[in-house]
């Protein structure tokens, strides 16, 4: 199978031939290509510019052998693209004036994904192109609750309290923020599946910090919205959230993959969603540390699917930028040659 195959086929929860891999925020980082790039552009530098972009996102992929290739795209663009002044931070974004009023979702403007984030869209064709079937491209998004916080808190926030006492207090202007976010993360992710990503990851980062409860009344119906526009446009749909454990049930609804942070077991949280395919999940700082140690790391995850159909192997929250590529290499070429001695090759049974 080509990679684009395999991790199609574990979207699926079909047959593979080994267990496919791909890791959250293996564009950029310290690959040294991307580290050449950097002496002559600024991050946004590259996201707005198609070939740059798409030669980051193909590079990592080509250099680590993963079976998918994630967008070199920052979630917060669609956020821009609204109007809202932010900067890119070594801590995340930075919103110079946050959107807490009504006044202020009133000033958020409608994105025309097509001259607004055409960049993102020319990135992916350029990078399918480049691909072939070596690697899935993955596109990205970001979930309701995460762009919404980060609008409210203006900027990373330890528990997005802020954001959760607003939801609570003016529920109608809650609901009128996440309409309009949804409204752009439709027609964006409908784009990028049109554009050729193959697979689409949401990331609603934040969301682990909402009970069951207040996740389903104050984010699922928006993010059911997403998550449909993504299967309506044609392709799998992978549905993640930090420390999401709580929500797993409530993150499968619409989904065709939840990812599994590294906080959990991947053991329980595929008995806790029965037939549906999962990602996950090594804890991305055991990378640092020697390779017996990740080694085991990684064996342990694919001993913990217990070779079951619709596992793709990825980091259970995002790489470190200074992780050394080569062992992430070395971790892709362990999990396809463990994966070809039984992992991935069993039906699940609910």
């Amino acid at each position: 199978m080509t990679g684009a195959e395999r991790l199609l086929a574990a979207c699926r929860g079909e047959p593979v031939d080994t267990t496919p891999v791909w890791f959250m925020r293996q564009a950029g980082g310290s690959l040294p290509a991307y580290l050449a790039l950097r002496e002559r552009h600024s991050v946004m530098d590259i996201a707005r510019t198609p070939a740059l972009c798409a030669e980051v996102t193909v590079t990592a992929a080509e250099t680590l052998g993963t079976d998918g290739a994630v967008l070199f795209a920052d979630i917060m663009l669609p956020v821009e693209a609204m109007g809202v002044a932010l900067s890119l931070t070594a801590d995340g974004p930075v919103i110079a004036h946050p959107v807490r009023t009504p006044a202020d979702v009133a000033r958020l403007r409608t994105v025309d994904v097509a001259a607004d984030l055409g960049f993102v869209v020319e990135a992916i064709a350029a990078a399918r192109a480049a691909l072939g079937d070596r690697a899935a491209v993955v596109g990205v998004a970001g979930g309701p609750f995460t762009l919404a916080a980060y609008l409210i808190e203006g900027g990373p926030s330890r528990d997005q309290s802020t954001a959760r006492r607003l939801a609570h207090a003016e529920p109608d202007l809650w609901a009128t923020l996440l309409d309009r976010i949804t409204a752009t993360s439709v027609d964006y992710v409908t784009a990028q599946v049109q554009a050729g990503a193959q697979v689409i990851q949401i990331f609603d980062s934040w969301a682990g910090s909402l009970s069951p409860a207040d996740y389903g009344r104050l984010v699922a119906p928006w993010s059911w919205r997403i998550l449909d526009a993504v299967r309506r446009a044609g392709a799998p749909v992978v549905h993640f959230a930090a420390a999401g454990g709580n929500l797993l049930e409530l993150l499968a609804v619409g989904a065709d993959v939840v990812a599994v942070d590294a906080t959990q077991s991947l053991f329980v949280a595929r008995a806790r969603l029965g037939t549906l395919p999962v990602q996950g999940n090594l804890d991305p700082a055991r990378l640092a540390a020697g390779w017996p140690v990740v080694a085991a790391a990684v064996d342990q995850v694919l001993k913990a699917n217990r070779g079951r159909f619709g596992h793709i192997f990825n980091t259970g929250h995002a790489v470190p930028r200074d992780t050394d590529p080569g062992r992430l290499r070395d971790v892709v070429s362990l999990v396809h040659e463990l994966g070809r001695s039984g992992a991935g090759r069993r039906r699940v049974v609910a």
